[in-house]
């Protein structure tokens, strides 16, 4: 399976923008994807993750997996944003031991969402 990396391309990162000008969450998904994903990861831009007052935004997700959402972000996060996708898509379940994520997905997580298969036994 593959992994996605979803980016919120409508994100201003809670700034007063003109209609026209460039999206800080565009200008991340532009940095993530010229760098190019990693293997097992796949980048798609979305147009919203309702994560305006914590933007940029990206979730993570693959089915049977935890999805998570992490905000905050900028440009320079990209690196450490593709090193943890790659994480992510390494393990069975998209749980990355808490020392093994980059900081940036340590101090930065908004949600964590259960896989939709996951019996409700499992989550309590």
């Amino acid at each position: 399976m593959t992994a996605t990396l979803y980016v919120c391309t409508t994100c201003r990162a809670g700034e007063v923008l003109e209609d026209d000008a460039p999206r800080p969450g565009a200008m991340l998904h532009d940095a993530l994807t010229a760098v190019g994903a990693p293997e097992g990861v796949e980048i798609v831009g979305v147009k919203c993750l309702s994560a305006c007052k914590q933007g940029a935004a990206v979730a993570l997700c693959e089915p049977g997996k935890w999805t998570y959402v992490y905000g905050r972000l900028t440009n320079d996060d990209a690196p450490d944003i593709l090193a943890g996708a790659a994480a992510y898509a390494a393990t069975p379940d998209g749980l990355v031991p808490w020392r093994e994520r980059p900081l940036v997905f340590r101090k930065q997580s908004l949600a964590r969402v259960p896989p939709f298969n996951m019996p409700v036994e499992a989550l309590t």
